[in-house]
């Protein structure tokens, strides 16, 4: 099988941590190379990866790289898929793309002109859960999906020097960096676009700039209704990370499948939706919920080998594509307008 070869632009932090050993089970990979500003001949020794760079102008530059993954601060985004698309490289690049929709249309404007791919890093839709429920909705097992609920935080103290902690750096908090991937993730499910609207962005708890705590209130195009709550400020441990899925039918419920895990569990229950109206509607009922399997799939792993598969078949990425990037951007922009205009916003 042919190996796309890899050059890794930030390989600290998420790339370290979870993307770098996803992309070394992938079998349509071979990293060649990473970058970062510091620590990245030790990377490349930890992980056998035959080279490294300090600096992104070398990395981009090297004649064996086909394809780079970007995992630098947002406010670097751009000019680092300047770099590399100008340079002829193809672009798996974390999400968000760009710190605001401005610089996400430039962005996906530069790739187009030198003619090499985009793909945006929201993996979420690649875990095995998230794939299995796609399904059971597309067979009809809730009927009609009229409301869903996806829940992603964290404890995020305040740390010097933390891009994520300064607006102009990262483009916003709690939001930006986790709502956008529920965002993604439920317009997935459903195969519906969010057309509205409402969010309360503030601060409760942490002591920095950007926001610590998020909820959306959002209306598809279908006309399904849904809840993003997304905070930087509750305890890991007290956070269930939850999925709600409501329809006709029955529903779906997950914990532990939102964020970067492969696991977590689904139930659910189905066949319903036919019964006569209950005006006792004393909730006693008894609930037969079923557990669901799934197959086991590092997201990370899955996102690089689909991001090497479009090189491999010279097919730009439908999932994740630049104009996702753009799509998500303008519910982001609209989300933070809700709130500062105190109204729904139709994106």
């Amino acid at each position: 099988m042919r190996k796309v070869k890899i050059g890794v632009i930030g390989a600290g932090g998420i790339a370290y941590r979870k993307t770098i050993p996803g992309m070394l089970k992938a079998k349509n990979i071979e990293v060649v190379a990473v970058m970062d500003i510091a620590g990245a001949d030790k990377i490349a020794k930890e992980f056998k990866i035959p080279k490294y760079y300090i600096k992104e102008k070398d990395l981009v530059k090297d004649t064996e790289i086909e394809g780079v993954y970007i995992a630098t601060p947002v406010y670097l985004h751009l000019k680092h898929i300047k770099m590399a698309a100008e340079n002829g490289k193809h672009i798996l690049c974390e999400k968000p793309l760009a710190k605001n929709l401005k610089e996400t249309k430039e962005a996906v404007r530069i790739c187009k002109k030198n003619g090499v791919f985009l793909q945006e890093g929201y993996m979420m839709k690649f875990h095995g859960a998230h794939k299995k429920i796609k399904q059971l909705i597309k067979e009809g097992k809730l009927g009609k999906v009229v409301y869903m609920r996806a829940q992603l935080s964290c404890w995020y103290p305040p740390i010097p020097g933390a891009w994520r902690q300064e607006p102009k750096k990262g483009g916003g908090g709690a939001l930006i960096d986790m709502a956008t991937h529920l965002y993604d993730l439920l317009e997935f499910f459903i195969e519906k676009r969010i057309k509205r609207v409402a969010a309360i962005v503030n601060s409760q708890v942490q002591n920095y700039k950007s926001e610590d705590s998020s909820t959306t209130l959002i209306e598809f195009e279908d006309d399904t209704h849904a809840t993003v709550d997304c905070f930087f400020c509750i305890p890991d441990e007290a956070s269930k990370t939850r999925l709600e899925i409501y329809g006709s039918k029955g529903s779906i419920l997950t914990e532990g499948t939102i964020g970067q895990s492969v696991g977590g569990k689904i139930e659910g229950i189905f066949g319903l939706g036919e019964a006569g109206y209950d005006a006792a509607q004393n909730k006693d009922v008894i609930r037969k919920f079923e557990k669901i399997k799934f197959e086991k799939i590092n997201p990370y792993t899955a996102e690089c080998e689909y991001f090497a598969s479009c090189i491999i078949k010279n097919i730009p990425p439908e999932i994740n594509s630049g104009e996702n990037a753009i799509h998500i951007m303008k519910i982001t922009e609209a989300a933070y307008r809700s709130y500062k205009e105190r109204k729904i916003i139709t994106v």
